[in-house]
């Protein structure tokens, strides 16, 4: 994601360049649900065309939003740039649900931003979707990079502040009307790294998000890292003896918690990513925006089943699977989908009334 492009390079060619001033009533009335209903028609073909979607043919790309940059050894006075676009994308939920979405750089959740206590970050925000939109990081920075005003379609903005404290963060559009920027997308994962290096670990990330899909203001579908049931179909290989270490974030709006229960095992929890001492357990609730740092350690190969415990989101997307392998085996040298319910695919349509992996196709 860093571009090598200097704030001056980027300075020269944003015209204009917006105040963050927060947004009038009459701009937040005009963001309302009847608003979202009207941006639910299909999407100008010329907004966004040139969106850096990850990979390049537009196809999800679960790898991606999966697997988190590696961490950086702190280095005193090292500055991190990253470029981050909003764009208006239209994109693929289940087999037969597509989603008119609110991204930055054309997925849901974002690009995993990654740093390391003491840097000095510097992100050029451009905002080429439809409606205002702005970049809000939790953490500590001074009051003027908080992400409260907005960038009007086609300006920029420029965030810079030093990374701290160490821990678990995320990113999110605080536009108003916050809940329907937080329900199309608007949101990502911001890790920041202590400088004392964390032990070694197969690091994930994993987001919980929800989508309205018929313009209620509740949700229908549910997922993790944006695809509903994408890693119950395609469950996530890991080595058995290997330390799991999970990045857990709750985006979900419009549901007040979203949880994480994980079978047959316990995880040490270490909220917001702050704390030395864990809690033992198996399940962990979040209100939106809130986030932990799980680890886990299998004590033996096979399946294992992780889901929302809430079983309405559970039942509707919000569920996958972790498939334990010892070291050396094929299957982790892959480390790709394993397709464990391709026969029933193959064999299933449309499958309606199923649960499960089954329901990709009822939709």
């Amino acid at each position: 994601m860093t571009r090598g492009i200097s704030r001056r390079r980027f300075l020269a060619g944003v015209l204009p360049l917006v105040a963050m001033t927060p947004l009038t009533k009459q701009q937040a009335d005009n963001g309302s649900h009847a608003r979202m209903m009207e941006a639910l028609r299909e999407p100008d073909a010329n907004t966004g065309r040139d969106a850096p979607l990850a990979p390049a043919n537009g196809q999800y790309d679960p790898y991606g939003l999966l697997v988190p940059p590696r961490a950086q050894p702190h280095s005193p006075g090292r500055i991190r740039e990253y470029e981050l676009v909003s764009y208006d994308r239209r994109i693929q939920l289940t087999e037969r649900v597509r989603f008119d979405a609110w991204t930055y750089n054309g997925t849901v959740p974002g690009p995993v931003l990654r740093v390391t206590e003491g840097d000095e970050v510097r992100v050029m925000f451009t905002n080429k979707g439809r409606h205002p939109h702005s970049i809000h990081f939790h953490g500590i920075h001074r009051g003027g990079m908080d992400g409260i005003g907005a960038a009007i379609p086609g300006s920029s903005a420029i965030y810079e502040f030093p990374a701290r404290p160490a821990g678990l963060h995320l990113y999110q559009c605080h536009a108003e009307p916050l809940a329907e920027h937080a329900a199309r997308g608007l949101y990502g994962t911001f890790i920041i790294d202590p400088r004392e290096p964390r032990p070694p670990a197969h690091e994930l990330v994993m987001v919980m998000g929800g989508f309205d899909t018929n313009g209620d203001q509740s949700n229908e579908l549910y997922a993790i890292n944006g695809r509903p049931f994408y890693y119950e179909k395609y469950p996530i290989t890991v080595q058995h003896s290997k330390t799991v270490r999970i990045f857990l974030i709750n985006m979900t709006e419009y549901d007040p918690i979203n949880s994480f229960h994980l079978h047959g095992e316990f995880f040490r929890l270490y909220r917001t990513g702050t704390v030395k001492e864990p809690e033992y357990t198996d399940t962990v609730m979040l209100c939106q925006g809130e986030r932990c740092v799980i680890e886990v350690d299998f004590h033996d190969p096979g399946l294992y089943m992780f889901h929302s415990h809430q079983s309405r989101l559970a039942e509707n997307g919000c569920r996958g699977w972790f498939k334990v392998v010892e070291k050396g085996s094929p299957e982790l040298a892959a480390a790709g989908a394993l397709g464990l319910y391709a026969d029933e695919f193959a064999e299933c349509a449309p499958c309606r009334g199923e649960l499960g992996a089954k329901a990709l196709i009822k939709y």
